[in-house]
């Protein structure tokens, strides 16, 4: 509300009650949803890792134009085509690692609340009835438009906002829809009817956090109407409601063009990670500032399957190391350096995520104790320094413990590689048997002295996404940026 960075304190110590805008659940999520989710995701978790008590409510929308619409189209009851897209929402949101907000109130299990507030918001004067409508009456308000610093006048009609001649005032909105044939509908004082948009919200987080709570969040598209209405709908009915802190993250745009269906660009989460793997798009998303505008590309998504192949890779090397070592040499002092760069890491990651959530930051900070594992793990004076393996298995921990708190942390370092070379074997159109058909042949090339036939194996591969990796055991491959990609993503940074 007052457009700056504020001091959070929340209304009950050590409690904070948040407040999310769900989804309308009419069809598969994409990755602006992802977007929103992952962002308060990230918010929920470091709120608990602060040591806070966390109300997290996040609703599903399911009764709407929208979903009504697409039920005809397919023929379907719209509650349940709804509530068949709430669990396709949580399976998205389950790959993601976002895990499961405290409440998830639906509008359809609401109507009671809802229609209550309507009642109060009419009795205190702020709406009108139509026939069998419900307006809000924005002139009623003075101070609409607080939030986005908009006039009545910029008000969206048409927008889930009904042209309506009958209305006082064509920025008024729909607090209650009468029925329509072959629609939805729940009985109610003006006549059987459903909710408008905006009063879900306001009724629901009323019903679980008070007129009165700390953080309301969403989507920065949500700013007007949306949220500008639910504050007049909330302090109509109730004039000491009040949200400490307004919280919005910024639009995702796929190749520097707004995300839209028209245009051809619209994708969803299952198509994404169908080529890529769910952390490696968690990465991708929270590598940006939340309230930064997001560029989609294949480039970044490959740079960010490509990073965090690297982070599991070192992880993976430090733990098998680690686990190899007898009880007996765990009892040497870590060194100071090693110390040193752990809590360095670990000052730079509450600092950053203190202020104002900086994840860029933090996962730029995970680069100097990553570099030192791996000089521990594979340079000559990184092999014999003292206590190596306690030194190993502190960084280890330090960077898991990050990586937790991010909702980065796979169920194992090996699954989660072995799954991102599978993704890269089906981006390269190929099968492991094919790559390591490739390295044989390179191997005979190679033996036979036809360094012009290896190299150009090498390259053919490379160019698909495949590196290989030649050391004394042998030729190994890992996933890594196709060769045009790097050079386009060199340009783009």
């Amino acid at each position: 509300m007052s457009k700056e960075k504020e001091m959070f304190k929340p209304k009950v110590d050590g409690k904070v009650g948040m407040y999310v805008c769900g989804v309308t659940a009419y069809d598969l999520s994409h990755i602006g949803h992802a977007r929103v989710y992952v962002s308060f995701d990230i918010l929920f978790r470091y709120l608990q890792f602060m040591g806070y008590e966390v109300n997290y409510v996040r609703n599903f929308t399911d009764v709407d134009d929208k979903i009504i619409a697409r039920a005809v189209q397919l023929g379907e009851d719209p509650i349940s085509l709804s509530r068949r897209f709430c669990q396709e929402f949580h399976k998205d949101m389950g790959f993601l690692h976002c895990l499961r907000p405290t409440v998830e109130p639906r509008v359809s299990d609401h109507m009671p609340q809802i229609i209550d507030m309507i009642k109060q918001i009419l009795d205190n004067g702020r709406a009108y009835r139509v026939e069998g409508d419900v307006y809000f009456s924005v002139d009623e308000f003075p101070e609409y438009g607080r939030l986005s610093g908009r006039k009545l006048e910029d008000n969206r009609a048409g927008e889930r906002v009904a042209v309506d001649s009958r209305k006082r005032n064509p920025a008024d909105f729909a607090l209650w829809k009468s029925a329509k044939e072959g629609e939805p509908f729940w009985e109610s004082p003006w006549g059987p009817g459903r909710p408008g948009w905006h009063i879900e919200c306001s009724a629901m987080s009323a019903a679980y956090l008070g007129y009165s709570f700390d953080i309301h969040g969403g989507g920065m598209d949500l700013i007007f109407p949306h949220h500008e209405n639910e504050i007049a709908q909330s302090c109509a009915a109730c004039d000491k409601s009040n949200i400490s802190y307004w919280i919005h993250n910024g639009f995702v745009t796929i190749d520097s063009q707004k995300m839209s269906k028209s245009l051809g660009n619209f994708f969803t989460i299952r198509q994404v990670i169908e080529l890529y793997h769910p952390l490696a798009l968690r990465l991708f998303l929270i590598g940006t500032h939340y309230r930064s505008p997001i560029n989609y590309s294949d480039v970044q998504l490959e740079s960010a399957s490509d990073r965090a192949y690297y982070i599991y890779q070192t992880l993976q090397d430090c733990e098998e190391v680690v686990g190899r070592e007898n009880e007996s040499n765990k009892k040497e002092n870590i060194p100071n350096e090693i110390l040193d760069i752990i809590k360095c890491f670990n000052d730079v990651f509450v600092t950053s995520m203190s202020e104002d959530l900086h994840s860029p930051v933090v996962l730029s900070a995970i680069s100097d104790p990553l570099k030192t594992a791996n000089d521990l793990l594979h340079t000559r004076k990184g092999k014999k320094q003292g206590a190596r393996i306690q030194s190993l298995a502190a960084i280890e921990k330090a960077i898991r413990n990050v990586l937790d708190i991010l909702g980065l942390m796979p169920a194992s370092y090996h699954e989660v590689l072995q799954q991102l070379r599978e993704k890269a074997l089906k981006r390269a159109k190929l099968t492991e048997e094919q790559v390591i058909g490739q390295i044989n042949e390179r191997n005979t090339a190679r033996k036979n002295k036809e360094y012009e036939r290896s190299d150009a194996i090498r390259k053919d591969l490379a160019a698909l996404g495949i590196a290989l990796m030649d050391s004394p055991e042998g030729t190994t491959w890992r996933p890594a940026v196709p060769l045009a990609m790097q050079e386009q993503y060199s340009a783009e940074s």
